[in-house]
């Protein structure tokens, strides 16, 4: 123990002098979790160490070690100008605006990638104002991928039928997602008289985005 972490001895009678020094020693002293190397026993519930190899902390639960989530692992998209298809029936991706404030999620190269730094479960909010200028039927279909590859019922439709029609869409989904994964968010629409369509700010309104995509980590 380093002569800083020591505590104060008791020196003389003064030992208000020294209970003063105590308390100043115990509120400034914090105890620094023991490293876990592998191989450490998870049989007694409520131990809590540090993984090394995964730089996070761990508490044994059940007769296993579980991850401590700590603050991170979340971001905020949305999109400040109108989407618009440049062929019917053709499958885009959405790419968002650079997010701000966000923790350990990016966007990827190419822009439409969301990139996940840690391995988790994640809380996907998406949402899109979606209009029309055809007084026909204009469908419009969304759906999120990872690395690539469509979620399996993961898509979601809904159709306009009137000129100026305007709804927003929205869906909450959870992933479970490795660190390195990307996700993007497809759309296609049946008409491009359809679009995803933004609003500027107008006093007293604020501005109304074109689509919303909120990331938030539950747990490893």
């Amino acid at each position: 123990m380093t002569q800083q972490n020591r505590p104060p001895e008791p020196r003389g009678e003064d030992w208000k002098t020294w209970g003063r020094r105590m308390m100043q020693f115990m509120s400034q002293t914090r105890s620094a979790l023991v490293q876990q190397t592998g191989g450490e026993n998870a049989a007694d519930d409520g131990t809590i160490m540090w993984d090394r190899g995964g730089k996070y902390p761990v508490v044994s639960e059940g007769g296993e070690w579980r991850q401590i989530v700590l603050e991170g692992g979340h971001a905020n998209f949305i999109i400040t100008a109108d989407v618009t298809p440049s062929q019917a029936n053709t499958a885009y991706k959405l790419t968002y605006d650079a997010p701000s404030g966000n923790s350990k999620i990016t966007r990827g190269s190419p822009t439409t990638r969301i990139v996940f730094e840690e391995a988790g479960e994640y809380i996907l909010s998406f949402s899109a104002q979606i209009s029309s200028t055809s007084a026909s039927t204009v469908h419009f279909y969304f759906w999120p991928s990872v690395n690539g590859t469509a979620v399996a019922n993961g898509a979601m439709t809904t159709a306009l039928h009137q000129n100026n029609a305007t709804l927003v869409v929205s869906r909450t989904q959870i992933f479970t997602l490795s660190a390195g994964d990307y996700v993007e968010v497809n759309y296609l629409i049946d008409n491009t008289s359809g679009f995803l369509n933004y609003t500027a700010a107008s006093s007293p309104k604020p501005a109304l985005p074109a689509s919303t995509l909120s990331i938030t980590r539950t747990h490893a």
